[in-house]
């Protein structure tokens, strides 16, 4: 027959003892301080994890720049507006424009560059001109060379100026049909020299490609009424980079 008292008096009684010394004791080995050289160990330990996680870092961002910056080659694509005075005494008018650039690097900063880009719109002609046309269309196209320089260079983003000089193509007689375009105040249609000054904002995506953003300068030497002078066309180009060919 089972004895309850018996149970009791030997299993219940000490696991209660058990316990209660337990709650007794953990105040008392809550108060024992962990030793000092512990702590400083675990501080020293985090301090070497983030050194070598933050070294780490700063050879991959070097290794990424040195990556991207070593191409020998970069093609440009895009398009963007210019601002454009098509004649002596007429006033300017908006165009859209497409360009493309091809850029041969001597080494990370110096590069030659050969350039051409295309300019369409409609020209603001006399008011009072007799064949009745006040926006002929007009075309303008460049080809160009210079030389670039690369004088910021980051993980994701890079700075450069250009110059750019060569040949300027204007069509001005395209909306005016058979009569010459100076009829209506603007320049004379042909060949004549151009000159190109930018600043290239690059943001890399990634070491073979990125996102470009140029602000512009544009100057003409066509023909007008009064002769030839140089013309100040201000505007930007936005487009993709892609680089290949490592030096």
């Amino acid at each position: 027959m089972f004895d309850v008292r018996k149970f009791a008096l030997r299993v219940v009684l000490p696991g209660v003892a058990i316990a209660l010394l337990a709650g007794a004791l953990a105040p008392a080995m809550a108060q024992i301080p962990i030793p000092i050289h512990f702590h400083k160990k675990k501080k020293k330990q985090n301090v070497q994890f983030h050194q070598e996680t933050n070294a780490i870092r700063l050879q991959r961002i070097r290794q990424d720049i040195q990556e991207t910056y070593s191409h020998r080659y970069e093609i440009f694509g895009g398009g963007g507006y210019l601002r454009f005075r098509s004649g002596d005494y007429t006033q300017r008018n908006n165009e859209i424009t497409w360009a493309s650039a091809f850029n041969y690097y001597l080494n990370t900063k110096f590069a030659l560059v050969g350039d051409a880009g295309g300019y369409f719109g409609d020209a603001k002609a006399y008011t009072d001109n007799i064949y009745g046309f006040s926006t002929p269309q007009i075309n303008e196209y460049t080809f160009m060379g210079g030389v670039s320089y690369r004088f910021f260079e980051q993980e994701r983003l890079a700075v450069s100026i250009q110059g750019l000089g060569g040949t300027g193509w204007g069509v001005f007689n395209g909306g005016s049909k058979t009569f010459q375009a100076t009829s209506l105040g603007l320049w004379k249609s042909g060949f004549r020299p151009a000159f190109s000054a930018g600043v290239n904002f690059d943001y890399n995506l990634s070491p073979a490609l990125a996102v470009r953003f140029t602000p512009t300068w544009v100057g003409f030497n066509f023909v007008g009424a009064s002769g030839s002078s140089i013309e100040n066309n201000l505007g930007f180009n936005a487009g993709i980079v892609y680089r290949f060919g490592h030096r």
